[in-house]
């Protein structure tokens, strides 16, 4: 699957020379979407599913519990400069966690939030369609996510 983020990085938008300049939680708050964005491109191409149902499955993915366990698939292919950016997101305090979300996992979902941001910033485009690969691996395949 090829993301087609190339009309978004040729707008002429001011952007950060270093995503490091911005706060995590900003950096979050885009990855949140380029995240999205990918599960249901990938979902849209692979299933064939009433609107409802796509829309359900859609859901298990962007959950703070889908985000935990994408990361956790992709977190041994991160460079130094990837987990720190992953580790900003982690570790900042938004102040609220979602009712229905584990403490741990809502952290973890944001550092993967975060780190998207980041490499999507960076115009890293290609590196972020290889970790999502990985990540939604499980989407395209038969096995089951192991239990954690």
């Amino acid at each position: 699957m090829s993301m087609h983020f190339d009309i978004i990085h040729s707008m002429e938008l001011t952007r950060p020379a270093d995503p490091r300049s911005l706060p995590a939680l900003t950096l979050a708050y885009l990855g949140d979407t380029v995240y999205d964005l990918y599960v249901r491109t990938v979902l849209a191409e692979t299933l064939r599913l009433p609107m409802r149902a796509l829309h359900l499955e859609a859901a298990k993915h962007v959950c703070a519990a889908g985000q935990a366990a994408a990361y956790r698939r992709i977190a041994e292919l991160l460079t130094e400069d990837e987990q720190a950016a992953f580790r900003r997101g982690r570790n900042a305090h938004s102040g609220t966690v979602p009712k229905h979300a584990d403490v741990r996992e809502y952290r973890v979902a944001t550092g993967l939030e975060a780190l998207l941001g980041h490499l999507y910033l960076l115009g890293e485009d290609a590196r972020i369609g290889e970790l999502m690969r990985h990540a939604l691996a499980v989407t395209n395949s038969s096995e089951k996510e192991p239990e954690s």
